[in-house]
Parts: structure tokens; sequence; C-alpha cells
């Protein structure tokens, strides 16, 4: 049986993103209790560096895969050095992010091993001497608990649901991993980055999140949002049927078939609350709907709840909280 916990990190353009120190601390919770090590594995261009703060999180060990052609996500050139670290130290768990590159790496290295993953996992222990994963079912109307006897098992944590918590421990000194990248290992080759007109936290990262519905009635109206947002310190999201109607990008999408998103606190306006649209932001910490029919199934899973007019009360609510911060200096 193998043991510690290997966590593969979860970067972009050579930053490591908050997800891989959320599911670093996360393991090294687990072996505080269980024994063993963390080691964390990053993978891309220009992450060695960044790649060190892992071991403020946890991690004994941090290995890297640095190669100027890893800029991107290159599925099998990943599955490679995943397996690579997997054969250099035989871990007990392997963690990756349940996020679009996660949801693709995972099963291509498990396959491997002819198993499987437990998926978008919110909870993690060990019981009997085998570790047990809680993760959403049914749109996240209930929780599935998963035992598995896996060895290794493969586990993808889903963003936001672990605190990153610094150990004291210093930066970690980063270990090369040999890995031979292959030229068939590039498929489809990546031309250039073009980065969004507007920088913003990606949502899977955002404390608070701002999101329209079709209650908008057009993309010229989610400027009200996006003033709400700036006031907030927010990004902004939308649903699917916004996404649809090609007033925001797939970027923006939270729900069952865009992002799942875990905020502190999440306001929802002119959102219905349709099923698809819960099963991704449904665990955020404090909801706030703004919906003029008081029968939406929103106010359902909302917090607190505003019955008006959105193009009313959103402008209100943003100079609020303007005047709120002018306050407080």
């Amino acid at each position: 049986m193998g043991t510690g916990i290997l966590v593969v990190a979860d970067s972009i353009e050579g930053r490591i993103r908050s997800t891989s120190f959320e599911s670093t601390s996360a393991a090294a919770r687990l072996v505080a209790k269980t024994g063993g090590k963390v080691t964390a594995l990053a993978i891309g261009k220009g992450v060695s560096e960044n790649a060190r703060e892992l071991g403020a999180y946890g991690a004994g060990r941090v290995l890297v895969v640095e190669d100027e052609r890893l800029a991107g996500y290159v599925p099998a050139a990943h599955a490679a050095a995943a397996l690579a670290a997997i054969r250099a130290t035989s871990p007990r768990l392997v963690f990756f992010t349940t996020n679009a590159a996660g949801r693709d790496l995972a099963p291509r290295v498990a396959a491997r091993f002819q198993t499987s993953v437990l998926a978008d996992c919110v909870d993690i222990a060990f019981e009997n001497n085998r570790p047990v994963a809680v993760r959403p079912v049914y749109a996240g109307k209930a929780n599935l608990r998963v035992s598995t006897a896996d060895d290794p098992a493969f586990l993808a944590l889903r963003p936001r649901m672990f605190p990153a918590q610094r150990t004291g421990a210093p930066l970690a000194a980063v270990e090369p991993l040999a890995v031979a990248i292959l030229p068939e290992m590039f498929q489809l080759e990546i031309a250039s980055f073009a980065a969004s007109q507007k920088k913003k936290v990606d949502l899977t990262e955002a404390d608070i999140i701002v999101s329209g519905g079709r209650g908008m009635k057009g993309s010229e109206h989610f400027a009200l949002l996006e003033e709400l947002a700036g006031a907030l310190g927010a990004t902004v999201g939308a649903s699917r049927a916004v996404v649809d109607a090609g007033w925001r990008p797939h970027e923006d999408q939270v729900g069952q078939t865009g992002k799942t998103v875990n905020p502190s606190l999440y306001f929802a306006c002119g959102i219905s609350g349709a099923i698809q649209h819960l099963a991704g932001m449904g665990r955020s910490k404090v909801i706030v709907a703004v919906n003029k029919d008081a029968d939406a199934p929103i106010f359902g899973v909302a917090n607190y709840g505003i019955v008006g007019d959105v193009f009313e009360v959103l402008p209100r609510l943003t100079q609020e909280v303007r005047n709120l911060k002018k306050a407080q200096g």
C-alpha cells in the first residue's frame, strides 16, 4: 500500500492557482492524522519559482516539470508528468482539482491504473483505514459518501471547499522531475494566448460573485452588475440562458454545464433559480436573490431575498455599498 498524498497542482501562465493551496492544505490535514508526506507536482512554463509556495501550505516535497511547451494544458504531456510523479512517490491518494483541466486529466491518469476517480469531492476523511469522500449528487440535493480500496485512490476536489491554511513551514525547495515530453503528445498546437479584455478573478476562485440571469433583459444591462461588482470587489457571473443568448461569454457561466462556484457571497439578480443553476452555486455560504417574482425558486435557497425590479434595486444597492465603504474610510 502506498503512503502519503500527491497533489497535482493547477497552474496558469506560471502562477499556482489558489485551488492548489486548498488541495495541499487538505492533504496536510489528512496526513497529520494518518501519517505520510504531502508531495506536490507543478507542471508548466515558469512554475518553478511559484511552486515553492506550496511548501508553506504543507507540501514536504515539491516536484516540478518545467517546459516551455507546457504553457497551456497539454493532456498527454500532463498525464505523463502525473504518472512519473506517482511512480516516484508511490502515494496512497492523488488529488486533482475539479475544473476543466482536472476533469480531463484525472480520468486519463486513473485509467492507466484501471480504476476510477472520486470526482467533485467536498469532504474527505479516513474510516477503517480507507478514504471516504463526500460528493454532491442530484444537482446538489443530496450528498453521497463513497469509500474506495483503490491504491492509489484518485480524487478531484471541488474548489473553495477546503480552506487554504499556511502551516508556518518555509517555502519548499523544488526538485526537477524527469519526464519524456515527446512530439507526438502535441496533437494540437497552441499558437498564442489572448487574455480577457477585463482582468478579473476566475469564478471558481472568487470570494464574491454577482450573477445575472434572463431578467437582466439584455447584455447592455449587465453594466449594472459590473458596477455592483466593482463596488464589492466581486466577479460577474451569468446563467446559462444569458450565455446562450450571447450576452456574456461561456467563461462567465455558473451552473451544471458551466462552472461550479463556492463563494462567501453570491448575488443572483434576475435569476429564477432553475435546478441546473442551483447545482453550480447552491453551496455558496450566503446567497442574496433579487427578483420581481416572489414565487421564483431562487428564494427557496436564498439567505436574503429582495422582491423587486433589478433595474431599481441594483443602482440603490451599489450606492449603499459605496456609501458604506466611504464611511469606513
